[in-house]
């Protein structure tokens, strides 16, 4: 069994930063890919970005490209998104996951709580 903690969500003011950690406990399979999603509120949850096991395949949502970063410390069991240059339509509760190289939500199995993030203008 995995479990994700999420960490690093708040309150910024838009053209701020924040960085983002998931912490994965248990074993995780090197074919696994992780990934961040984000959920607004009244929308569904989207992709955010996705990164290959050793780190050096990454994907993107268009909104995220250029402005946010994904990586992952395997020796750690962690992964971050750091976000730059955040805007009010950042707001959301942002979910890590485990799963299958996918943008799409049915292929990741393992997710944390969220965290959550605020974007003020």
């Amino acid at each position: 069994q995995v479990q994700l903690v999420e960490s690093g969500g708040g309150l910024v003011q838009a053209g701020g930063s924040l960085r983002l950690s998931c912490a994965a406990s248990g074993e995780i399979s090197s074919v696994y890919a992780m990934g961040w999603f984000r959920q607004a509120p009244g929308k569904k949850r989207e992709f955010v970005a996705t990164i290959g096991w050793s780190g050096g395949g990454t994907l993107y949502a268009d909104s995220a490209k250029g402005r946010f970063t994904i990586s992952r410390d395997n020796a750690k069991n962690t992964m971050y998104l750091q976000m730059n240059s955040l805007k009010p339509e950042d707001t959301a509760v942002y979910y890590c996951a485990v799963g299958h190289w996918s943008t799409l939500e049915a292929a990741y199995f393992y997710w944390g709580q969220g965290t959550q993030v605020s974007v003020s203008s």
